[in-house]
């Protein structure tokens, strides 16, 4: 497959970074009620990378499910690979990619679960199914077939009813910045970037070449 002739021209936008906010996260919030407004394609998903004791990244995908001056949450199994390598090396990056609107968001930082109470509220709260699926998947472990995996709900449903609580085995985390990204695409591959870095309890706001 040639793929060298695959490109095209990012014409969409612009930053002008001192009009920018001094705080990232009226950025981050200004580009994602964006994307919200254009409909995009599940505009919270983002990718969340981890390092495991091999020192060999991962990543995966996830649903931003909060954001505020105190970081960014998600919610997973606490047995999965991500949960494993952030309880022996609690640091993420994750990445934002709106590709309709040619802009991405990188985030670093510190990574801590949220109160065993917030995960209580957020599953409360989640599809009847989601729910059971918390309870029946041993995720990233090895399964036999999708028929077991379906036999695993199906006993949960029978057993656990209409409120199943929430398993020990999964919660929230919350990625805490230090660093943010603001990724804009521009023509002639010469794109915006704009990082923000923590100093000190302040951000630092600083042009950066593509």
């Amino acid at each position: 497959m040639d793929l060298r002739n695959l490109r095209k021209s990012y014409e969409r936008g612009e930053i002008d970074e001192a009009a920018l906010p001094g705080t990232p996260l009226a950025v981050f919030e200004r580009w994602l009620a964006d994307a919200i407004a254009a409909k995009t394609p599940e505009p919270t998903a983002m990718t969340v990378a981890t390092v495991g004791d091999d020192g060999r990244p991962s990543t995966r995908v996830v649903l931003l499910k909060g954001v505020d001056a105190a970081g960014l949450v998600f919610y997973t199994n606490y047995l999965s690979r991500k949960a494993r390598e952030l309880a022996a090396h609690p640091y993420a990056a994750a990445q934002f990619h709106w590709v309709e609107a040619e802009r991405v968001v990188r985030v670093e930082g510190c990574v801590e679960k949220v109160l065993a109470e917030q995960s209580d509220a957020y599953f409360a709260e989640r599809p009847l199914d989601s729910r059971i699926g918390a309870w029946a998947s041993p995720q990233s472990e090895v399964i036999a077939n999708r028929a077991q995996l379906l036999m695993s709900a199906a006993k949960v449903s029978a057993t656990m009813g209409l409120n199943p609580p929430r398993p020990e085995h999964w919660g929230g985390y919350r990625l805490i910045p230090d660093t943010w990204e603001f990724w804009q695409g521009r023509v002639s591959r010469l794109h915006d970037r704009v990082r923000y870095r923590l100093v000190d309890g302040n951000w630092v706001k600083e042009r950066l070449a593509p």
